[in-house]
């Protein structure tokens, strides 16, 4: 087996753009859980509706990219508010419920026949991301012998982290603003913050915005970096995905989505090298392991990682075991 390799691979997922996306969307649910103690299951729902509220404006209606990013931001506010009227009222694990349900529900209608002339339907949409890469600043790739990255991944790494980085500065200047203290007395106790005249559903709402906005930027970084768009992408399993990289950084920490990311990059992808190398090199036989069969490892790999994690660890890299202390009645 070819080590070098495979831990060229490894760095280039745990800092590529697929880990850069998904820590500004745990960051967005950071907000939701971490700090205001929402059990939003369906994060990867406003991914979508960021991601083909970014695309369908520019492919329906040839509308430039930057005009797609805002509508798919105002589709997530949209979608907050729709989801946050009826739910928030409700018990932590029943909101756990609605709010993965209205995420499957979503992506089914957007693969459905009717939206076709919009969505695609089950073809979804391609290459409408050509503005923003006319804008790449990277004439060449990053060489350093045993990791490289196109130009065009640099590119987006650049964003994507950079958005990273705003979005996590965000937060901690909100989180230790006064709003982000009744924020985290919604989390520990809804009726203390209540008796003291706070606005707990208020507070609820906003917080459920501001992470679905961080989710719909980074569903807009998801169709940009492939330059395709279909909703069977936006399955369940990317909330988490989320949820698990959230809980190995660190509930409640402005940097640990970052961290958690990483991580979970590393060794997802770690993974993932090391088992083809192992059935290339017919270390694995092919009557144990093929092939086609590392998809489904990789997912019982974060479902086991994620029980582990709670078990042993449910605090994280950088978290409190207090923070997990929540009021979800």
């Amino acid at each position: 087996m070819d080590l070098l390799a495979i831990l060229s691979n490894s760095v280039r997922g745990a800092f590529g753009p697929e880990a850069a996306i998904y820590a500004l969307a745990a960051i967005g649910l950071n907000i939701h859980f971490g700090y205001t103690g929402l059990l939003n299951f369906g994060q990867v729902g406003f991914m979508l509706v960021g991601a083909y509220g970014t695309a369908v404006p520019v492919v329906a209606w040839g509308w430039p990219l930057w005009a797609g990013v805002l509508v798919g931001v105002l589709c997530a506010v949209l979608l907050a508010l729709l989801l946050g009227f009826p739910t928030l009222r409700l018990r932590g694990d029943y909101l756990a419920i609605a709010t993965i349900a209205a995420a499957e529900v979503l992506r089914y209608l957007y693969r459905s026949s009717w939206a076709e002339p919009l969505t695609g339907g089950v073809f979804g949409l391609k290459q409408f991301a050509g503005g923003f890469y006319a804008f790449n600043p990277y004439s060449g790739p990053l060489d350093l012998g045993w990791l490289t990255f196109s130009p065009r991944a640099l590119w987006v790494m650049t964003v994507g982290w950079g958005a990273a980085f705003l979005a996590a500065g965000l937060v901690a200047l909100l989180i230790h603003s006064p709003w982000g203290r009744v924020l985290r007395s919604v989390r520990e106790d809804e009726q203390a913050a209540r008796s003291l005249g706070k606005n707990v559903f208020a507070y609820k709402m906003q917080s459920l915005v501001l992470g679905g906005v961080m989710g719909a930027l980074a569903g807009a970084l998801i169709g940009i970096n492939s330059q395709a768009l279909n909703p069977d992408s936006f399955m369940p399993i990317i909330t988490f995905y989320l949820w698990t990289i959230m809980i190995l950084g660190g509930a409640s920490r402005v940097l640990a989505p970052i961290v958690g990311s990483v991580v979970f990059w590393f060794l997802l992808t770690f993974l993932d090298s090391a088992l083809r190398q192992a059935i290339g090199t017919g270390l694995v036989p092919a009557s144990v392991l093929v092939a086609s069969d590392i998809g489904a490892v990789r997912f019982a790999a974060v479902g086991l990682g994620l029980m582990l994690l709670m078990m042993f660890r449910p605090a994280g890299l950088m978290g409190d075991q207090k923070e997990l202390r929540l009021d979800v009645r």
